[in-house]
């Protein structure tokens, strides 16, 4: 007679598997809490208004590019950007104490009232004057991230 064969153990490697795919889920779920515990801690608003302020030169840009350049066209957005340019110091309070930083802020205004004094004519003037924008901007930018 035939002797029954021995019973075959399972295989450790589908506990291996399984310990290797649950230690990969806890390090997901870890790392995603981790980035949005550092996440909360960072200030948007310094961020969000160099976007506002990028999207209205852009728009400036784009209506030039489209030669819509009437007073309706332009003046909207250099009044926005005249007021987000008051809150500077306030998006970045580490630097309201440098005077590199301060001359880089009043550059900007000063480019923005003289525009708001007398604000670009034609498509050429408003050409002229978001390259002013985007030099004043560049400036700061080199000098300061």
């Amino acid at each position: 007679m035939n002797a029954p064969a021995p019973a075959r153990r399972p295989s450790a490697a589908y506990r291996y598997l399984f310990v290797a795919g649950l230690g990969v889920m806890v390090g997901l779920v870890a790392t995603v809490m981790v980035s949005r515990a550092l996440h909360a801690r960072q200030d948007p608003f310094p961020g969000s208004l160099m976007h506002v302020m990028e999207r209205q030169v852009s728009l400036l840009r784009d209506a030039q590019a489209q030669n819509r350049c009437s007073l309706a066209d332009s003046v909207p957005r250099l009044q926005t950007l005249r007021s987000l340019s008051n809150d500077l110091d306030l998006a970045f309070p580490d630097l309201k104490d440098s005077a590199q930083f301060q001359q880089h802020a009043s550059g900007l205004r000063a480019t923005l009232n003289t525009a708001l004094a007398a604000p670009p004519a034609d498509c050429e003037a408003m050409g002229q004057l978001v390259e002013k924008i985007q030099t004043d901007c560049k400036a700061c930018h080199q000098d300061f991230r």
